[in-house]
């Protein structure tokens, strides 16, 4: 059983500028208790939920959960809190949202769901499909499924880190019909070379070249937007286990003692990034809050293992096809 057989298909979302008090509203009317944020072409940046409207320091935990449902409640008393917010500079979604989110695809097992909502304490997860939310899978889902499936049917779904999976890109195929060592014949060979010809036939020739030559590197640009369209499909849906963060960790040890200051701990296509990867070529300091997918993951465990220890983390494009950026790194530093 997977993300698909459980999942909840009617998505309710909000825009990054909804007001906090509109998000309220929406949560309330439609029963729910969290909603992802998305931008205008359904892409989306993170979730906003009933702990991110009321806050989390401590004067919130300690009054109702609920506290702030008393907004629409006419006649009933309101929580000093929520009225001393409401004297400050209204909140939008892209302000008060978790980011970067965790996600899954539709795929992913419901064993494997049930850990990424144990290891990272959220309660739900999107499901996706070519970078757009098609459900949300909540621990009320699970539930059903734990309790409909029989018993020893749902399982983890097992396999390890895949570290190294981000790597380069294969050559492009320019010899692709005749390999290495295989003769290529000569036209010289089968007929004699034509001797009247005109400065307008050399023209032609060089024209053809230069359309054949476009229209293969134009085959070769859709074969790589077509297999990056299917990496990350795949990488939306590849989720970091204990065991391979501990891996990781075992190689950044070995590369401070070899005299190291920095890991490159995940490498992947920029198009995993919400954005494309605009705020990390740019520097922007929001830039995680665009990760997706294992990257999302990578720097969640980051920020709650290793951020407490003084350990930081950047984020920079490793390459640029065609003056764009393309591959992403994510770097574990220790050193100046």
């Amino acid at each position: 059983m997977n993300a698909r057989d459980v999942m909840t298909t009617e998505v309710v979302s909000v825009p990054p500028d909804a007001l906090r008090s509109e998000i309220a509203k929406l949560l309330l009317d439609r029963g729910i208790s969290a909603a992802p944020v998305v931008d205008a072409d359904g892409v989306p940046l993170g979730m906003v939920s009933e702990g991110d409207l009321i806050g989390r320091d401590d004067t919130a935990r300690e009054a109702r959960r609920d506290w702030w449902l008393a907004l629409l409640a006419e006649g009933e008393p309101l929580h000093p809190d929520f009225l001393a917010s409401l004297q400050s500079i209204a909140r939008k979604a892209r302000d008060i949202m978790s980011a970067p989110l965790v996600t899954v695809g539709e795929e992913t097992s419901v064993g494997e769901i049930a850990k990424l909502l144990a290891t990272h304490h959220i309660k739900r997860v999107p499901v996706l499909r070519d970078g757009h939310i098609v459900g949300i899978v909540s621990r009320a889902d699970l539930l059903r499924a734990f309790v409909a499936e029989p018993e020893g049917k749902v399982a983890p779904k097992s396999g390890g880190f895949l570290a190294g999976v981000f790597g380069e890109l294969d050559d492009r195929f320019l010899h692709r019909a005749h390999p290495a060592g295989t003769p290529v014949p000569s036209p010289a060979a089968d007929q004699p070379e034509k001797t009247n010809f005109s400065v307008g036939d050399f023209q032609t020739m060089e024209s053809d070249f230069k359309r054949r030559e476009r229209e293969e590197r134009e085959a070769q640009q859709r074969e790589l937007a077509e297999r990056n369209r299917r990496t990350v499909a795949e990488l939306i849906d590849q989720h970091i286990s204990d065991e391979g963060w501990r891996a990781l960790l075992h190689s950044a040890r070995e590369a401070a003692e070899h005299g190291e200051k920095r890991l490159l701990l995940l490498r992947f296509p920029n198009e995993l990034c919400s954005d494309g990867g605009r705020a990390i070529n740019v520097s922007e300091s929001d830039w995680p809050s665009t990760l997706r997918g294992e990257a999302a993951e990578v720097f969640l465990r980051w920020e709650r293992d290793l951020k407490p220890r003084g350990f930081h983390m950047s984020a920079q494009v490793l390459e640029f096809p065609g003056g764009k950026p393309g591959d992403i790194g994510l770097f574990l530093v220790w050193g100046e």
